[in-house]
């Protein structure tokens, strides 16, 4: 076994058997990512013999002793909190504990999303203090990006919960986009204070209290127009929201290419500025950001798409450093000891 965690170095573990197009994917990603963070040490878990193969296979370079033997794997389809109890030699779980154990402070993973987050939520563990962790996106408005919490983590969410989820989100925005006091909105039904259902009426009288810049109620309009930089939500709204908005850009393209066959004219001019509008809608693209990070959990675990490319994988593992870097865990569990001291 490795031995206990450096406190120089940052040490990530990728799970090289997660995703629709692993470990390939993985692999390419856990190296490029090694190249460009020289400074941290990156290992794959998973079936050595295939991590090995494939090194070999497309003539790369990663250093045998980095890699984690996992001789089982949590596929899309298992039921997540099953396949941790049944599958403990799996890349997610024998990967979760790398982080449990203090042998490494992150964990990325592109594989089944409800595994890991069960993986990380019981075996890495709490911050103490956290009722439940969230899982936040990153969206586009017109003067930046817009982080949403919670996105599914949580389905039947409690005043408390979305308070905690506000806490968070700040934290991190704060510490990962430099913005010194990030503003908060509820995602509501309406502006009024005397808007929303039940949990969002008593958790806008709780975030009033709070020492955080919380300015009251928005509108899912307001996401894209950029009237907060943190919109709290019950992740079963939040999911919605997430899936409605992924699915905007394979519109906007269809619509394009419809309007393109009425006219040559249209054709042209449209031609002529696809670039520009791919450009544009990279903001969009989930490659970019990587993936999501639960926050809430005694240690970093970074969510990747199921069909992350070799991009998206190296943009997790930067994202992993950049929370390791600025010691989010820590900042976490500090002010949520404020919070459950003053409930």
């Amino acid at each position: 076994m490795p031995e206990t965690v450096s406190q120089e170095k940052c040490k990530i573990v990728v799970d090289a058997m997660g995703g629709d197009f692993a470990p390939l994917n993985c692999i390419l990603g856990a190296i490029d990512a090694q190249n460009t963070l020289t400074s941290s040490e990156i290992y794959l878990v998973g079936k050595k013999d295939e991590i090995l193969s494939i090194l070999q296979e497309n003539h790369l370079h990663f250093p045998e002793e980095r890699i984690i033997p996992a001789a089982e794997v949590i596929e899309m389809g298992d039921s997540p909190t099953n396949a941790i109890k049944t599958k403990k030699d799996s890349s997610i779980v024998v990967g979760c504990n790398q982080v449990r154990n203090k042998f490494a402070h992150a964990f990325v993973s592109a594989g089944n999303t409800g595994a890991i987050m069960a993986a990380s939520t019981f075996i890495i563990g709490r911050i103490p203090g956290v009722s439940r962790p969230t899982m936040g996106t990153f969206m586009p408005n017109v003067k930046g990006v817009t982080t949403i919490y919670d996105v599914g983590a949580s389905v039947d969410s409690k005043p408390s919960h979305l308070v905690e989820y506000a806490i968070m989100g700040s934290i991190f925005v704060k510490e990962i986009y430099g913005i010194s006091n990030p503003s908060i909105g509820l995602l509501s039904v309406g502006e009024e204070d005397s808007k929303g259902n039940e949990v969002t009426l008593a958790a806008f009288q709780e975030l009033k209290k709070m020492n955080l810049n919380f300015r009251g109620n928005v509108e899912g309009r307001d996401i894209f127009k950029g009237t907060v930089n943190v919109v709290v939500c019950d992740g079963f709204v939040g999911n919605i929201v997430l899936k409605l908005a992924e699915s905007i850009p394979r519109l906007l393209k269809h619509l394009l290419g419809e309007q393109a066959k009425k006219s040559l004219f249209d054709m042209l001019a449209i031609g002529l500025s696809k670039g520009a509008l791919k450009r544009a809608l990279t903001s969009t693209d989930y490659q970019e950001y990587g993936g999501t990070p639960l926050l809430g959990v005694n240690g970093i675990s970074i969510i990747g798409h199921g069909s992350s490319s070799p991009k998206a994988i190296k943009n997790m593992v930067i994202r992993a450093y950049e929370m390791y870097e600025k010691n989010i865990v820590e900042k976490i569990g500090v002010s949520i000891k404020e919070f459950v001291s003053v409930k």
